[in-house]
């Protein structure tokens, strides 16, 4: 039977405060495959994990994570904030995808740096959308990508052609019978996200993607666990 992976978006969050290391533990406790994290670097170029641009919503802080210092973001969060090369030895040998908001180049570049001093390169794949993509794939020529993609338009030929991904992640939504077998025609795999109905998880497995990224991942485990 084929396989579907399974990734936690953010660690576990309907549990545990997203993109922390508890977070991210409770999400492989409960059987996900790989988890998702975003980063983001400080104003001093240190990579950390938040998806969101300040601190307000997670850590009641209201600054731009661009304007702080790691030793006052530290501070902030009370050392829960991890940073990338925290979260990478964390895990383990257990896949992470990285997901890159909001990336310039140079960040792309730190992040991809970090991914190697770690020793991490076969084990982390990264998403975001097209340009952030093209970044990663000229600081990593050898990186596994998963380029995001929000239309039901397929991407144009020379896009695919320079950023040579292995995945294209989806929205849940727009992954239709259609779309993932013409992917998997041209020699890709399907990611979709972010699935939290179990109608939506099954939907998307009998549709035949390869990957689900859910904030529920003990609910997708059972619904795997039951076919």
């Amino acid at each position: 039977m084929r396989t579907v992976t399974v990734v936690g978006h953010r660690g576990d969050p309907y549990r545990v405060r997203e993109n922390t290391l508890p977070s991210i533990a409770s999400a492989l406790e409960r059987g996900a495959d790989a988890v998702e994290i975003d980063v983001r670097p400080t104003r001093d170029g240190v990579p950390v994990l938040l998806h969101d641009k300040t601190l307000k919503r997670l850590w009641n802080h209201d600054r731009p994570l661009a304007a702080l210092p790691y030793e006052e973001v530290r501070e902030v969060s009370g050392g829960r904030i991890p940073t990338l090369r925290e979260a990478l030895m964390f895990v383990g040998a257990r896949r992470v995808m990285i997901d890159l908001p909001g990336a310039t180049e140079e960040s792309v570049r730190t992040v991809v740096g970090t991914v190697r001093e770690c020793g991490a390169g076969e084990r982390v794949y990264y998403c975001a959308g097209p340009l952030t993509m093209l970044r990663v794939r000229a600081a990593d020529p050898g990186a596994e990508i998963a380029l995001s993609w929000t239309s039901p338009a397929a991407p144009r030929p020379a896009l695919i052609a320079d950023v040579r991904p292995r995945w294209l992640n989806y929205r849940f939504g727009l992954a239709s019978s259609e779309v993932v077998e013409s992917v998997h025609r041209n020699g890709m795999l399907v990611s979709a996200w972010t699935a939290d109905t179990r109608h939506s998880m099954r939907r998307l497995i009998e549709r035949g993607v390869d990957s689900i990224t859910t904030n529920r991942v003990d609910a997708l485990c059972g619904i795997l666990a039951g076919r």
